[in-house]
């Protein structure tokens, strides 16, 4: 039987986090459930481990690709098979996740993403600078590897043994949803895009306000293309 850890990095997500790790536990009962507390400043520690999960906690805020990076370092350490993330907001859905997990377990990705674009009717409403920023950079990263990403933003995202790995090893630190689709392209291994539905989030506001949106965008767009030149020196280098 696979082993399965359920990966939640949380930053003070007080008021959402024992309702989603008591709704992962409801739809995941076989899985082990680990909160990568990112440094946060209220009670998030205190309501994970009321709720029963099992607490990996940073001393302090190293951002989500340190928090996600440190789950899976963990799956690794630990010989997990299988982990699927959610966030600790409660927009993923456990309800969805069998969508994620079944390629996986029947060996067709080494990577699932759950797109809120390939659902028509979901009742996830996204503000019209962010939906145009998500097509922009889907346009982009569906160009650097060669097939139609619809959601790249989207970090519901369920990997077998081989990303785990992967990911322990290398793993963006800023905004890595959209960086790893590339570097899991150069890698060879397969990502699967599966339409499932999102919630708002429960509790709290995004991270990404006016301000911070315009840095994303020339982060992102700076790390997309550096990452088609590091291709380009690699192919050279072989030849």
């Amino acid at each position: 039987m696979q082993k399965i850890v359920a990966l939640i990095p949380a930053y003070n997500e007080q008021e959402a986090i024992g309702e989603v790790v008591n709704d992962v536990r409801a739809y995941m009962p076989e899985a082990d459930i680990v909160v990568i507390n990112d440094g946060s400043a209220d009670h998030t520690v205190e309501r994970a481990k009321a709720s029963g999960a099992f607490v990996l906690d940073l001393p302090y805020n190293l951002g989500i690709g340190g928090a996600v990076q440190t789950g899976y370092l963990f799956a690794d350490e630990m010989g997990y098979d299988i982990a699927i993330r959610f966030d600790g907001d409660g927009q993923h859905d456990p309800a969805e996740a069998h969508k994620l997990l079944e390629p996986i377990k029947n060996g067709q990705a080494d990577v699932v993403i759950g797109s809120r674009y390939l659902k028509t009717g979901n009742g996830y409403k996204s503000s019209f600078i962010r939906f145009l920023g998500i097509k922009l950079f889907g346009v982009i990263t569906s160009c650097i590897v060669h097939r139609k990403i619809s959601d790249v933003t989207s970090g519901f995202q369920a990997v077998n043994r081989r990303v785990i790995e992967f990911y322990s090893r290398d793993y963006p630190s800023d905004y890595p949803e959209i960086e790893t689709i590339p570097l899991l392209h150069r890698a060879g291994l397969c990502t699967l895009e599966v339409p499932v539905s999102m919630k708002e989030r429960l509790a709290g506001n995004t991270s990404i306000t006016p301000i911070r949106s315009v840095y994303y965008v020339a982060k992102v767009l700076l790390s997309l293309f550096m990452g088609l030149m590091r291709k380009r020196t690699i192919t050279n280098n072989t030849n």
